[in-house]
């Protein structure tokens, strides 16, 4: 089979172009066998599992002590709103957290819960030191709210 000069310099063009693409796409991993390297944990991740831990203590406190559910309900639910806001700001889904049986005197109960909103209110005002401006007033206010809570857990 004889090419003419106009058809053989189509099919080395195609060809060249082939083989280009070819290596483009396999510069880009496009066919790598290596899995693309996991996204970094966002900056609040930490502040919403304690959020979601402090709710769950709250839940297990109430179960535990049903006399104490007046004063501890509106502490947990103010963490339930951090989870909810910190999740659409993150822009993800926490796993639920069921509630696990606490014992205790109701004394010990609200200590244990006030020390460890502390633990949690020192953290949150670790990371707003260390947040991006559209991100300090949000972790602002959950540190104050942390810091009240301590307050009222006295």
């Amino acid at each position: 089979m004889v090419l003419t000069g106009a058809v053989r310099r189509r099919l080395l063009g195609t060809a060249a172009a082939s083989a280009l693409a070819g290596s483009a796409l396999a510069g880009c991993g496009l066919f790598d066998d290596e899995p693309a390297p996991p996204e970094p944990a966002d900056p609040l991740q930490p502040l919403l599992d304690e959020a979601m831990a402090l709710a769950a203590s709250y839940d297990r406190a109430i179960a535990a002590q049903p006399g104490l559910a007046s004063r501890l309900t509106p502490l947990g639910d103010d963490h339930r709103a951090h989870v909810a806001e910190l999740t659409l700001v993150i822009g993800k889904t926490p796993p639920s957290v069921a509630p696990s049986a606490s014992v205790g005197a109701p004394a010990e109960t609200v200590a244990s819960l006030r020390e460890a909103e502390q633990a949690a209110q020192k953290s949150a005002v670790a990371l707003c030191r260390a947040a991006v401006p559209e991100r300090a007033a949000l972790i602002g206010s959950i540190a104050a709210c942390r810091a009240t809570h301590a307050e009222a857990l006295r």
